[in-house]
C-alpha cells in the first residue's frame, strides 16, 4: 500500500513538474508551437501573436492574442478566420510528455469569410490544399471541440450577392477524427435565434467533398424543419424533408425574409413532407409533396430556383380548397358600415416569381363557391395572374383571368366570361338578391385600385354585358301592372333579357336593357352604385296590345338599398309616355276657352302661358304710358 501511494505521488510530482515547466515556457514559444500544430492539422498558415500564456481554466490550453487562419490559395487575401483573442485547448496526456497537441479552439467575436468560386471550390474545404502548409490538411484535421461566440460570418459565392450574418454562435463536437461529429449553429439574421443542428456520420468524408449521411434541423420560434439524407459541401442534398411551422410568418421573419402576413388557408401554419433534392446550382426539387396549409390539403411536385430571386414552378392537386379568408373582410362588413377599410397586405407577391397549376375538386371564396377548378397562377415581379383553365359553378362555367398587381400600390382587375350560369344563385351569393332567375351568359372587364376593399370598390371601372334566355323576375307582375296599375307581389316570366353597362367610380351605368315577353317588351336605364350598395333604376314595360294597338307603358322605379329596394310605378311619367296627344288636346281646349273669356289672341306654336304673359305686359305698359302723359 505504501508503494502504491508512493507511485501515485510520483506520478503527480512528474505531472506537476511537466505542467510547471510548460508554465515557464516563454509566450512566443507557446504561440509558435500552437500555431505549428494548427497549421499541420488544417493545412493552412495559422499565425498567433500578442500575449500568449498557458491557462488551466476553463480549459487546459493556451490563451492567445490575435489569431489568423489563412485563406485558400485561389481565394481572396482576406483571412478565412481572424479573432482578437482565442483559447486553444490542448491534449492532456501528450502535454505530460512535453508534446503540445491542439484538440480545440474557442474564440469570441471572430470574423469568418466563406467563399466559393465559379468552379465550385470552397475555401472551407481544407482537403483542397493550403496556402503554404502543403499536404492534405483534411487527413490531419482532428480538432475535437470548436466554439465560436458572437462571430461575424460573410458568405460569397460566384454569381450571387454576398450574404452576411452577425452575432453567430458555432459549436462543433468531434471527439474522434474518424468518427461522427455534432454541429450546432445559431444565426440571428433578424435578431431572433435560428438554430441549425446537424449530425455528420463521417465528417472526414464530408470535408473531402462527397455526399454523406446528414441529419439536420432548423428551428425558430415559428417552427422547425428536419432533414434526413445525404449532403455535400458543394451544397447538394438528397433526402426526406419534413416541416412543422406553427407560424409561417414567424418562421420567415426569423430567417430575415419579411414574414409576409399570409391569409388563412394559404399557409399561416404549414405541415409538410417531401423528398428533397438540392443541386449545386441552388435548384430545389420537391417530389411527392404533401402539405397542409391551414385547413387546405395539397399534393404534387414543386421546383424552386434559389440562385437569385426565388422562382417556384409546380403542379398541385387539392381536394376542397377553402380560401374564404380572401373575402372575409368584405363579407363581414355590414351594409350600413360599407365595405371593409382594413389594409390589404399583398407583400407576399414580392417574395417569389413562378408558375403553379392548381387542380381542385372545389373552390370556396366565402362570397362565391365553385365546383371543379383548374387555375394557372403566374407571379412576376409582384404581379400575380390567376388564369382560369376550368371553373365550374352556378350550373355553368367561367373563363378568363383575375389579376393582383402590387408593383406600385395594389390594384385588382380581370376579364371574366360566364356561360350558362344560374343567375338566381350567383346574385344571391354576390349581392344578396334573389329576384332574378334564369340561365345567363355574361362578360365583364374591371379594374380597381387601392389598399383596401373600400378603396378598390370606390375606384372600380370597366364594362360588361349579359344576356338571358327564358327567365323569371320575382316581386314584379308586369301583366298585373299593365292591366290594373297595381304594384307589388307576383312574378314575371320573360322570353329574353339583355343589357350592356359601363362602370366608373364604383357605379354601374346602363341605358339599353331590353326585355321581351309574349305581349310585352320592356326597357330599362339607371345606375347601380356598388360602393353605396344602392340602386336607382327605371324599368319601363310596354303592353303592346293595349289601347287598340297603340300600347301602354308604365315606368317602374326600383330605388334604395339593393338587398331590399323600394318598387313603385311612376304615374306622372306614365302619363307623359302614354297620353301625350290627349294631354295636348286638353291643353289646347283650355287655352282656347281662356283666350275667349279674356279676349286673348294666340298664334300657332304659342302656349297659353306665353299669351297670358304678353297680355299682362301690354296692360302694364299702357298703364305706365298714361301715368307719364298725365305729368
Amino acid at each position: 500500500m505504501k508503494w502504491l501511494l508512493r507511485l501515485i505521488g510520483l506520478v503527480v510530482l512528474v505531472a506537476a513538474v511537466a505542467v510547471g515547466s510548460l508554465l515557464l515556457l516563454p509566450g512566443d514559444r507557446l504561440a509558435r508551437i500552437a500555431s505549428d500544430q494548427l497549421t499541420a492539422q488544417l493545412g493552412r498558415d495559422v499565425s498567433i501573436s500578442g500575449d500568449v500564456s498557458l491557462s488551466l481554466y476553463p480549459v487546459l490550453g493556451v490563451s492567445t492574442g490575435p489569431i489568423r487562419i489563412a485563406n485558400a490559395d485561389w481565394a481572396s487575401d482576406t483571412p478565412m478566420f481572424q479573432a482578437a483573442s482565442a483559447t486553444i485547448a490542448l491534449e492532456t496526456l501528450p502535454l505530460l510528455q512535453r508534446d503540445i497537441r491542439v484538440k480545440g479552439l474557442h474564440a469570441t467575436g471572430p470574423d469568418i469569410l466563406l467563399q466559393r468560386d465559379d468552379q465550385g471550390r470552397a475555401n472551407w474545404d481544407f482537403g483542397s490544399g493550403a496556402s503554404s502548409g502543403g499536404g492534405t490538411g483534411v487527413n490531419r484535421l482532428s480538432i475535437e471541440d470548436l466554439t465560436l461566440t458572437g462571430g461575424a460570418v460573410r458568405y460569397e459565392a460566384a454569381g450571387s450577392a454576398p450574404v452576411a450574418y452577425r452575432n453567430v454562435d458555432v459549436a462543433l463536437t468531434w471527439p474522434d477524427a474518424s468518427g461522427p461529429a455534432a454541429l450546432e449553429v445559431v444565426l440571428r439574421p433578424a435578431g431572433q435565434d435560428v438554430t441549425v443542428t446537424a449530425d455528420l456520420a463521417s465528417p472526414m468524408n464530408f470535408l473531402a467533398g462527397g455526399a454523406h449521411p446528414v441529419t439536420a434541423r432548423v428551428s425558430t420560434s415559428g417552427g422547425s424543419a428536419d432533414f434526413n439524407g445525404k449532403a455535400s459541401l458543394a451544397g447538394e442534398a438528397q433526402g426526406t424533408l419534413a416541416a412543422e411551422l406553427l407560424s409561417t410568418s414567424g418562421f420567415l421573419s426569423a430567417l430575415g425574409l419579411g414574414g409576409a402576413d399570409l391569409p388563412h388557408g394559404l399557409g399561416q401554419a404549414i405541415a409538410a413532407q417531401t423528398q428533397l433534392t438540392v443541386t449545386a446550382d441552388q435548384r430545389v426539387s420537391l417530389r411527392g409533396l404533401t402539405a397542409s396549409l391551414d385547413q387546405n390539403r395539397l399534393s404534387g411536385d414543386v421546383d424552386i430556383f434559389l440562385a437569385d430571386k426565388p422562382r417556384v414552378n409546380g403542379k398541385l392537386q387539392a381536394g376542397d380548397l377553402d380560401l374564404t379568408a380572401l373575402t372575409e373582410g368584405e363579407s363581414n362588413a355590414a351594409a350600413s358600415d360599407g365595405w371593409s377599410k382594413a389594409p390589404i397586405d399583398a407583400s407576399a407577391l414580392g417574395l417569389f416569381d413562378g408558375e403553379v397549376l392548381i387542380d381542385a375538386n372545389s373552390l370556396d371564396l366565402g362570397t362565391l363557391k365553385f365546383g371543379k377548378t383548374r387555375l394557372l397562377i403566374t407571379n412576376d415581379n409582384s404581379r400575380a395572374v390567376f388564369a382560369i383553365r376550368e371553373l365550374q359553378g352556378y350550373e355553368g362555367g367561367f373563363s378568363g383571368q383575375f389579376v393582383m398587381n402590387n408593383r406600385n400600390g395594389l390594384s385588382v382587375g380581370g376579364d371574366l366570361t360566364a356561360r350558362g350560369i344560374e343567375a338566381k344563385a350567383l346574385l344571391a351569393d354576390l349581392t344578396g338578391t334573389e329576384q332574378l332567375s334564369g340561365k345567363a351568359d355574361a362578360e365583364i372587364d374591371f379594374l380597381g385600385v387601392g389598399q383596401s376593399v373600400d378603396e378598390i370598390i370606390a375606384s372600380l371601372r370597366g364594362k360588361g354585358a349579359f344576356s338571358f334566355g327564358r327567365g323569371v323576375i320575382a316581386g314584379i307582375d308586369l301583366d298585373r301592372i299593365m292591366r290594373g296599375g297595381a304594384i307589388g307581389g307576383g312574378t314575371t316570366i320573360f322570353d329574353s333579357l339583355a343589357a350592356t353597362w359601363d362602370i366608373a367610380s364604383g357605379t354601374i351605368d346602363n341605358d339599353d336593357l331590353a326585355l321581351e315577353l309574349a305581349a310585352l317588351r320592356a326597357d330599362g336605364d339607371g345606375k347601380v352604385n356598388l360602393y353605396k350598395r344602392s340602386i336607382d333604376y327605371t324599368f319601363t314595360p310596354r303592353f303592346l296590345e293595349a289601347r287598340d294597338g297603340k300600347g301602354i307603358a308604365i315606368p317602374v322605379q326600383i330605388k334604395g338599398d339593393w338587398s331590399n329596394p323600394r318598387i313603385s310605378a311612376d304615374l306622372e311619367k306614365a302619363i307623359d309616355l302614354n297620353f301625350a296627344e290627349e294631354k295636348k288636346r286638353v291643353e289646347d281646349e283650355v287655352k282656347d276657352r281662356i283666350s275667349e273669356e279674356l279676349g286673348l289672341e294666340t298664334t300657332e306654336g304659342e302656349s297659353l302661358e306665353d299669351v297670358v304673359k304678353k297680355k299682362v305686359e301690354d296692360e302694364l305698359m299702357k298703364g305706365l304710358g298714361n301715368l307719364l302723359g298725365g305729368n
